[in-house]
């Protein structure tokens, strides 16, 4: 599983121009199944996404796909993690 963090750059002001095409480019991460998790960082930092399902160098190919980093609308980390435990509403997380 990783954590995507999507913290905003010296581009922010590029946004708006790109906001459809990075609804498209989660959409598509969601359909495809890697995403599983979405959204916004607190107070106007960015984004966060939990992928799984994925290796970290297609999630990385994946994550310069994104209209937001490729423009340089944000910048990207992204952090991996292996659950060990979880709530049991979660628990497909750890499989």
């Amino acid at each position: 599983m990783f954590i995507v963090l999507l913290k905003f750059s010296t581009n922010k002001s590029q946004a708006q121009e790109f906001m459809e095409a990075h609804k498209a480019w989660l959409q598509a991460g969601f359909a495809a199944g890697t995403f599983v998790l979405a959204g916004s960082l607190p107070p106007n930092l960015g984004g966060g996404i939990l992928a799984q399902g994925i290796g970290r160098d297609a999630l990385e190919a994946l994550v310069q796909a994104d209209p937001f980093v490729a423009q340089g609308v944000v910048s990207a980390e992204i952090i991996e993690m292996a659950p060990s435990k979880a709530d049991e509403r979660l628990a497909f997380l750890c499989a």
